[in-house]
C-alpha cells in the first residue's frame, strides 16, 4: 500500500452539485477529502437545469409535501448563502380554466406561501393582464408568485472553490476506473483522462455521487450490482431572442398537464424549458430533438404575441436528470426527492451512494450525507453550512456591492462590473488583484471577456477548455462570434501548454 499521505478520510466520485456540496461540507468538518470528476465540474446534469432555486410548485400535484417544504426552506438558505449567483424572481401564471381551475391554483399558491417560513420573497397574488401584456389577448387573468434564479454551473464551481479553501483535493478530468476494499480501506484507481496515467488512492469512506452514472459505477468500477436504480429523464431547453421586456418569468400550463418556464436569460434572451422524456442512452450523448424544439416553441406560441419559429432558436442544451426510480407511470411524475444507500459491513469501509435529488436541496442533501458518515470519524466537526456563505457571497445585496466595486475600480465598465458581481461577488477582488486600468486586464476577446478572467478561471476554477469558459464558468458563448470563440480556445490551449497542464 502507498504511504499514509495517500490515505484520505473520504473520496467523493462526481463533480456535480451533490458531489461538490458533500465535499465542501465534509472538508469544513475537518475531514480530508479528494473529489474526482471525469470531465469538468458541472459538465452533465448540474449545468443543464432550468436555473431555478424553487420549492417545486408543480410537485404539490403529486403530493410531495415533504420535498416542497424542504425545498422552500432551502430556498431561503441559498438566497442568503449566495447573493451573487442566486436572485429572487417573480413568476406569472396565465390562467387557463380548462386546464386547472382557479381555486386549485389559489390553494396551491397558498400552500406554497405557507409550507415553510418565507423571509426574503413576496407572497403570491392574483393579477390581470392588460393591453400591454406580452400574452395573447384572450389571456386576461393570472397569478404571480416568487422563486429564485441561479447560475447553476457557478453554484457547483463555488462549492468546489470553497472545498479547496478548506483543504479538499479537487481532481477534474479524472476518471474512477476501479474500486475495491483492501485492508478496511477503499482502494480507488484514478485515470487522468488526458494522459492515461493511473494512480491508486485510498480512503476510509467513499461517496458515490456520480449522478446519471450512480448505478452504472457499481458495474463498471466495482463489478457489483447497484442497490437502487435511477430513471434517466431527459430535459431540454432552448434559448431565443427575448420574448418580452418584463423582468418577470412565466410558468405556462400545457394541454398535456406539464408546465414550461419562460425565463429572462442573460439580458437579451429568453430561456424556454423543460421537457420530460425517458432516456436510455449514454448520458454524455444527450441532445435536444426536433420534436422537443417544436414542443417548446408550440407552448410559447400558444401564449405569447411574439411568435417563434425554429430560426429563432439561438442555442439549446439538454441534460439527463437521474431520478430515483419510484415506478411512476410518466416521466413528469417521477419524484425529485433523494435517498442515500449506506453500505457498511462489519469492520469494512463504508460506501454512501446518492440517488436522485435537485439543485435546490443540494445543501441539505450534502449535510445529511455527511451526517451519515461522521460516526466513522471521531474527529469530525458538527454541521456548519446552513449559516455559511459560499465563496464571494459575503455581501448584503448586489446593488450595494456593485456601487462599492465601482468606487474601488472606477475605470471598470458598468456592464462588466455588474457581470463580475453576479459571477464572482467579492472574489472579484482576487480576480482583478492590482489592476489599475482596463488595459491591465489583458487581451479583450469580446463581450467583456479579458485574458485576466480566463487566467483566473483556469488557475482558480479548474477550467480546461473553451466550453468550460464560455458555457459553464460564463454564458459568454451567447455573445461571441465564431472567430472570437476560436481565439479563446487558442488562448486557453497556449495557457495550459505554458503551465504544463
Amino acid at each position: 500500500m502507498d504511504s499514509a499521505s495517500n490515505i484520505r478520510d473520504l473520496i467523493v466520485i462526481g463533480g456535480g452539485i451533490n458531489g461538490t456540496g458533500i465535499t465542501l461540507d465534509a472538508a469544513g468538518r475537518g475531514l480530508s477529502v479528494l473529489l474526482c470528476e471525469q470531465g469538468d465540474l458541472a459538465s452533465a446534469t448540474s449545468s443543464n437545469s432550468s436555473k431555478l432555486i424553487h420549492g417545486g410548485l408543480r410537485y404539490l400535484e403529486h403530493y410531495d409535501f415533504r420535498l416542497v417544504r424542504e425545498s422552500l426552506a432551502e430556498r431561503e438558505v441559498l438566497l442568503r448563502k449566495a447573493p451573487h449567483i442566486i436572485s429572487p424572481m417573480r413568476f406569472r401564471i396565465p390562467h387557463r380554466p380548462h386546464l386547472r381551475p382557479a381555486w386549485m391554483i389559489r390553494v396551491g399558491l397558498f400552500l406554497y406561501d405557507n409550507l415553510s417560513k418565507r423571509v426574503t420573497l413576496k407572497s403570491s397574488k392574483g393579477i390581470k393582464f392588460g393591453v400591454d401584456s406580452p400574452l395573447l389577448p384572450h389571456m386576461k387573468h393570472g397569478f404571480e408568485y416568487s422563486d429564485g434564479w441561479v447560475d447553476d454551473a457557478r453554484l457547483v464551481v463555488l462549492n468546489a472553490v470553497g472545498a479547496k479553501q478548506k483543504g479538499a483535493d479537487i481532481r477534474t478530468q479524472t476518471r474512477c476506473v476501479q474500486i475495491k476494499r483492501v485492508n478496511r480501506l477503499w482502494q480507488v484507481t484514478l485515470e487522468n483522462v488526458n494522459t492515461g496515467d493511473l494512480e491508486q488512492v485510498y480512503a476510509r469512506a467513499l461517496v458515490n455521487a456520480a449522478g446519471p452514472w450512480v448505478s452504472s459505477l457499481y458495474a463498471d468500477a466495482m463489478q457489483a450490482l447497484a442497490p437502487k436504480q435511477v430513471r434517466l429523464i431527459k430535459g431540454s431547453h432552448i434559448v431565443v431572442p427575448r420574448i418580452h421586456a418584463e423582468e418577470e418569468a412565466y410558468l405556462l400550463q400545457n394541454e398535456d398537464g406539464r408546465v414550461v418556464f419562460v425565463i429572462p436569460f442573460e439580458g437579451k434572451f429568453s430561456l424556454i424549458g423543460t421537457t420530460d422524456i425517458e432516456y436510455q442512452g449514454n448520458p454524455s450523448d444527450v441532445v435536444i430533438s426536433r420534436s422537443e424544439i417544436d414542443y417548446l416553441l408550440g407552448i410559447s406560441n400558444e401564449h405569447f404575441k411574439n411568435q417563434l419559429t425554429t430560426e429563432d432558436v439561438y442555442w439549446s442544451y439538454s441534460g439527463v436528470r437521474p431520478l430515483l426510480d419510484d415506478e411512476s407511470d410518466s416521466a413528469q411524475a417521477v419524484t425529485r426527492d433523494y435517498t442515500f444507500e449506506v453500505e457498511a459491513p462489519a469492520d469494512m469501509a463504508p460506501l454512501l451512494s446518492v440517488f436522485g435529488g435537485k439543485l435546490t436541496t443540494y445543501r441539505k442533501l450534502s449535510e445529511l450525507a455527511v451526517d451519515a458518515l461522521v460516526e466513522y470519524f471521531e474527529h469530525a466537526g458538527p454541521a456548519w453550512t446552513i449559516h455559511a456563505t459560499l465563496p464571494g457571497g459575503d455581501f448584503s445585496n448586489q446593488a450595494s456591492f456593485q456601487a462599492q466595486l465601482s468606487s474601488n475600480y472606477p475605470w471598470l465598465p458598468t456592464e462588466l462590473c455588474a457581470r463580475y458581481v453576479r459571477s464572482y461577488g467579492t472574489l472579484t477582488y482576487e480576480l482583478l488583484k492590482d489592476a489599475k486600468v482596463l488595459a491591465n486586464l489583458g487581451q479583450h476577446f469580446g463581450a467583456g471577456l479579458y485574458a485576466l478572467e480566463i487566467d483566473y478561471m483556469v488557475s482558480q476554477e479548474w477550467a480546461c477548455n473553451v466550453d468550460d469558459i464560455l458555457w459553464r464558468r460564463s454564458k459568454l458563448g451567447l455573445s461571441l462570434s465564431v472567430m472570437q470563440k476560436a481565439d479563446v480556445a487558442a488562448y486557453v490551449q497556449t495557457l495550459r501548454a505554458i503551465k504544463g497542464a
